[in-house]
């Protein structure tokens, strides 16, 4: 199965809700992060990412390293993505759609159930957020 490199934040507020984003022309969820362009550090991709389809403005100080993992990819049929996923504290008011991005929510743990969510961030990232997910 062919590999898809991405970076991806994990993104929780102060009322313990996870930041999800679904792009365009999808139907899941999945937290926000993208591809790295040439010669970018995993780091520096999603600064670029956040920035691109969120409008944030972040440091790689801003982010805490969470590991790398391994799932079905949610869009590209027959391939895995392999996830560099970063914690991020950001402020809820300062992100606003942009780019290819069609929606984003705020997500509750009570969602999981009920949302229709990336084999990525049902497997490894909601549970880094919330560890009762874990299976």
């Amino acid at each position: 199965m062919p590999d898809i490199h991405v970076s991806a934040a994990v993104i929780v507020d102060d009322d313990d809700r996870v930041l999800v984003v679904r792009k365009q022309g999808t139907t899941r969820f999945m937290q926000p992060g993208g591809k790295p362009e040439a010669g970018e550090t995993a780091a520096q991709t999603l600064i670029r990412e956040l920035h691109e389809e969120l409008g944030l403005v972040l440091g790689e100080d801003d982010l805490r390293p969470l590991g790398t993992f391994v799932s079905e990819a949610a869009n590209e049929p027959g391939h895995r993505v392999v996830a560099a996923a970063f914690a991020a504290s950001i402020d809820p008011g300062t992100v606003t759609v942009q780019a290819e991005l069609a929606e984003l929510r705020w997500i509750t743990r009570a969602d999981v159930a009920t949302l229709p969510l990336a084999p990525l961030s049902v497997e490894h990232l909601l549970p880094l957020a919330w560890p009762a997910l874990a299976s």
